[in-house]
């Protein structure tokens, strides 16, 4: 059996990131899912572009805050409370416009934990 007790705030954050992001899987040495604790300033990103995954799954668990994440087809505001799933080849990009009032704070889990991220170039129309 293995037990991890983990204290997300004293979790150095990731370096060269555009928000600050701690990685709880990495702290917990999880290797089938990443779980991440992202704290979001106006006019900062989570992810370090518009991209999509080829098997991940992604959830953005807002703890604190609005969310917003486009999408090739609309843009969601995902509030405190408030989950948004991506299926795998769904491109999206979260952030925090520069014109909010707060930061948000999400729990992003992805599964499988595997590096197949491509960025998402957006069509101009």
């Amino acid at each position: 059996m293995g037990y991890h007790h983990v204290a997300v705030g004293e979790i150095e954050p990731t370096p060269d990131r555009p928000s600050v992001q701690r990685s709880v899987s990495d702290a917990a040495g999880l290797e089938n899912v990443a779980v991440n604790r992202y704290e979001v300033e106006p006019g900062e990103a989570v992810p370090l572009a518009y991209h999509y995954h080829d098997e991940q799954e992604e959830v953005f668990y807002v703890l604190s805050g609005v969310l917003t994440v486009e999408t090739p087809d609309e843009t969601y505001e995902v509030g405190a409370g408030e989950a948004f799933v991506v299926e795998p080849d769904s491109p999206q990009r979260a952030h925090v416009p520069e014109s909010a009032d707060e930061r948000a704070v999400a729990l992003v889990v992805g599964a499988p934990a595997v590096d197949d991220v491509h960025a998402y170039e957006v069509e101009e129309s």
